[in-house]
């Protein structure tokens, strides 16, 4: 039986970043103890499904958000021991924090650290005054350095984000950025291009030309710049926008790109689990905090959507996921996943043009990848490639 991933959403942020569309909410007061018992209701009921056909063995869990550094420490270290009870924990079970690097958050990470969070996240986006003001960061340059410093003494894993393709950013000066960022960096880096997502404050803005983005050939010189010098800190690039050294790339996003089962507890987190029927079924919780904690307490759970997924949309999942990834995917897992023949699951014309084009390639082990060019244009590609 595969590995479970675990993802906990905490919803609530001290701000709203402009450009984040994100299930995040602000709130004056949040009352911890009602979300703590709700949480860890949640966790037993999905416990319970997951189980069914025998104990499974969890590999990672991730707190999300929402910026859960701004949970208690005490509600983490309770689902933590919660989930040593519910499942076999795998020996080198990867526990994520996502943090942002304000000094309010830094005086928590070694509570959490106590509570078992072995792997952090710091939400830095940017290494420059300018960047961090018109991201609606609530850090300083100063205030960032200081967390990855702390952070590093504190976890055996650091991971950080930055945020590139800014209004006007050249690439000289990015270059110089993220060789700085790369000199703080432990062992991983998530690094974005900025897109302008619908419903956000920038969407808003961008809509009435308050600012523009770099695009086409100006864009691409800074994704291509992006890998380079992550490279030149051995750092490759093993998913469109994450960098890892060998060994510490991110196991819980992996779950997701390789289309393994998670369990999804909180406000709006989605789930993906195997049934001992062996339908994968597919389900979302309430999205509003208030209206998730209610059902939490009415019902015992606050799914609204659950429907077992269709072998075509499974192969459609694993294939947006999978080509993600720089090692590609395995055509026989995906038929095992799916139910399906590989054949069936792609368009064969536009596998064999994609494939003459140079954007998608056979590797030698068999599998199917995105070669250099086709990670850039894979929003475009894929409609093409997936029946």
């Amino acid at each position: 039986m595969e590995t479970l991933a675990l993802y906990i959403h905490w919803p609530f942020c001290a701000a709203k970043c402009p450009y984040c569309d994100f299930n995040s909410h602000v709130r004056d007061k949040v009352d911890q103890a009602a979300f703590a018992v709700a949480l860890r209701a949640e966790l037993a009921r999905e416990a319970g499904r997951a189980n069914q056909a025998g104990r499974r063995t969890l590999a990672s869990l991730f707190f999300g958000g929402g910026t859960p550094s701004l949970m208690a420490p005490s509600t983490a270290a309770a689902l933590v021991e919660d989930a040593a009870r519910l499942f076999d924990l795998a020996p080198d079970i990867e526990i994520t924090l996502e943090a942002n690097p304000t000094s309010v958050e830094l005086a928590k990470l070694r509570d959490f650290r106590a509570a078992g969070v072995n792997r952090v996240s710091l939400g830095v986006q940017a290494l420059d005054a300018e960047a961090l003001a018109f991201l609606g960061r609530k850090h300083d340059t100063q205030e960032a350095i200081t967390a990855l410093e702390h952070a590093r003494q504190t976890f055996p894993r650091v991971s950080f984000d930055l945020i590139y393709a800014r209004p006007g950013q050249a690439e000289a000066a990015w270059r110089a950025e993220l060789r700085q960022a790369l000199a703080l960096a432990a062992d991983h880096l998530s690094l974005y291009q900025l897109t302008i997502e619908p419903g956000t404050q920038f969407a808003t803005l961008f809509g009435r030309g308050a600012f523009r983005l770099p695009e086409g050939d100006d864009a691409a010189r800074l994704y291509t710049a992006t890998a380079e010098e992550a490279a030149g800190f051995g750092l490759r690039p093993y998913e469109i926008s994450n960098y890892a050294r060998p060994g510490a790339e991110s196991r819980h996003n992996l779950a997701y790109w390789r289309y393994g089962d998670y369990l999804g507890i909180g406000a709006g987190a989605h789930q993906r689990l195997t049934l001992p029927d062996g339908r994968l079924m597919a389900a979302r919780r309430h999205r509003a905090p208030e209206e998730w904690l209610a059902r939490v307490q009415r019902d015992g759970h606050a799914v609204v959507e659950e429907e077992a997924l269709s072998p075509r949309d499974r192969a459609r999942e694993a294939l947006l996921m999978g080509l993600r990834l720089h090692e590609g995917v395995d055509p026989a897992r995906i038929a095992r996943r799916s139910g399906l023949a590989f054949e069936d699951c792609v368009e064969p014309g536009a596998l064999e043009s994609l494939a003459a084009e140079g954007l998608l390639e056979w590797r030698p082990d068999g599998r199917l990848a995105a070669t250099p060019d086709g990670l850039l244009r894979l929003d475009a590609l894929l409609p093409l490639l997936v029946r």
